[in-house]
């Protein structure tokens, strides 16, 4: 007989008010984390590992205008899309991740091929696109990225010469991610987004980050985060979790609330997680309003779906 296995997944998390998203967007929205929920399924459910199911999941999101990441990623400061992803292996720790990358139709796709390669873990900038040629990795011109939504959000944050978090409307943190436990016991993680609207310098956020982003031990859980990044950073959200039950001896239900509920409020950190450990438990842990978010295991046929708390 097989063994389980279990696969969460998000799309972003902050102030999501009812009033604010139309029973017609919520919809759409919904159906994109089941399509992006099924595929990740389907590949655990023919044996595929815990890494396969969250670059699948992941891709499904980046693919998917709704969130920013990959298709739907928000304009920087110049009017480029530059976007970060980062996927981790709690099998064997391998990790790759890569920043500040333009032109990749799918990150994920490429921080996957950084941790196949045991001579890296994080890329940036033209160094990585020269990888992503080498692995020949699709290309897309910005025009691909391109939305009407996101080039009036763009307008609106030059403005104000702000850098503003993904939605008008809604202070909403975009980032998509996924975690995953397979028939063989290894659970992995992956996180990919456009970052904040107009922003600048070469800032980066948490998502390409290992240990705060995204993290992956067979040992405790893996974990996906989504937020405002500096936080998440500060507070390596990720690995903490990991580390209170590996030290701790924290379960992953009071470890998640433990950094999501005290750790990140006591900082002002607004966000949230997705996490599963060894033995199948999920965690969708928030202290926003609402996150984008799916779950499903193999002792369950549905594909559950949520938006608000």
């Amino acid at each position: 007989m097989k063994k389980k296995f279990a696969l969460a997944i998000h799309g972003g998390a902050g102030t999501l008010l009812p009033s604010e998203i139309t029973p017609e967007k919520a919809d759409e929205i919904q159906e994109a984390l089941q399509h992006a929920l099924y595929e990740g399924k389907k590949c655990l459910m023919d044996g595929g590992t815990a890494v396969d199911a969250v670059e699948i999941a992941v891709t499904a999101l980046e693919d998917c205008p709704l969130f920013n990441a990959g298709k739907g990623a928000v304009m920087a400061h110049d009017g480029s899309f530059e976007m970060e992803a980062s996927i981790m292996s709690g099998q064997t720790l391998e990790a790759g991740a890569v920043a500040g990358i333009r032109g990749i139709k799918n990150p994920i796709h490429l921080a996957k091929k950084i941790h196949d390669d045991m001579d890296f873990v994080f890329m940036h900038g033209e160094g990585a696109l020269k990888f992503a040629k080498r692995h020949q990795l699709q290309e897309v011109k910005d025009e691909y990225f391109f939305t009407q939504s996101r080039y009036k959000q763009w307008l609106m944050a030059k403005e104000t010469n702000q850098m503003l978090v993904d939605h008008d409307g809604e202070r909403k943190f975009g980032t998509v991610g996924a975690v995953a436990l397979d028939h063989e016991g290894n659970l992995a993680a992956a996180t990919s987004t456009g970052g904040l609207v107009n922003k600048k310098y070469g800032r980066l956020g948490d998502s390409s980050v290992i240990g705060s982003g995204t993290y992956a031990n067979n040992e405790s859980c893996a974990v996906s985060c989504t937020g405002y990044g500096e936080f998440f950073l500060k507070a390596t959200v990720a690995r903490d979790i990991a580390a209170y039950m590996e030290m701790g001896q924290l379960s992953l239900k009071e470890a998640s609330d433990k950094v999501v509920h005290d750790k990140l409020v006591k900082m002002e950190g607004e966000g949230g997680i997705i996490a599963v450990d060894h033995e199948g438990n999920i965690e969708l842990s928030f202290n926003s309003e609402g996150m984008y978010r799916g779950w499903t295991s193999s002792e369950e046929q549905k594909l559950n779906v949520a938006i608000f708390k």
